[in-house]
């Protein structure tokens, strides 16, 4: 489930695609730093960590999703939880496996997704290719996943959770700091709407004047 998290600075990760291509190994790389390479079928874990981003610690949620998406003409087809979830979370990493063409694939709708849900273009979208490492088994080139994601406007990563934990983590961080700003952002917007102008003070030097007009006329 996507329960709300403990009270203080909050970021609500979500991490997204086809089944297989590395989730769960990927967030566990990244709270652990520790590889585990093989998973039962993911149900949808929530993982909390606090992590320590621009000298104070945030409470990072990160939700797992299940790989159940089906792609057919270019429409994404996903469960319930999920779309519950894609709405919870204010940041996300859209993942794809090198070695897998169909997972590629299911990006793009993925993406439309998200954006139906969160129409603000400042929403921080990451797209991973994940095990960079299998490059004998490579079916997506890397320039394939840049230009994807040239055209969605998003930030595209290549990465090998078995081989480089620092890559995973700072995929994350870098997730992190990015919602971060974003929640300052509307912060300030919400500040800026909060406030009604004050009228201003009238010019008694105007008032005068426009009264000796009228008394003027008066007389004439």
């Amino acid at each position: 489930e996507c329960a709300p998290g403990p009270p203080g600075p909050q970021v609500r990760l979500a991490v997204l695609g086809a089944r297989g291509v590395g989730k769960s190994a990927m967030i566990v790389r990244f709270l652990t730093k520790r590889f585990i390479g093989d998973y039962e079928p993911n149900t949808g874990n929530l993982y909390s960590r606090l992590v320590h981003l621009e000298g104070e610690h945030v409470a990072v949620q990160i939700q797992d999703t299940p790989g159940c998406i089906q792609v057919q003409e270019d429409c994404v087809q996903v469960l319930d939880s999920l779309s519950r979830c894609v709405k919870w979370a204010e940041g996300f990493l859209l993942v794809y496996s090198i070695t897998d063409y169909s997972s590629y694939q299911s990006v793009r709708p993925l993406y439309q997704h998200i954006r139906t849900v969160h129409p603000d273009a400042r929403t921080p979208i990451i797209i991973v290719g994940n095990k960079a490492d299998l490059l004998h088994a490579r079916q997506v080139q890397a320039k394939e996943g840049l230009q994807l994601a040239n055209e969605l406007g998003s930030l595209f990563l290549e990465i090998s959770t078995s081989d480089d934990s620092q890559g995973v983590c700072d995929v994350f961080r870098y997730l992190c700091k990015e919602v971060s700003k974003l929640q300052h952002s509307i912060s300030m917007d919400r500040r800026r709407s909060s406030i009604i102008p004050r009228p201003k003070s009238p010019n008694m030097q105007d008032l005068k004047r426009r009264f000796k007009q009228a008394l003027s006329s008066k007389v004439k």
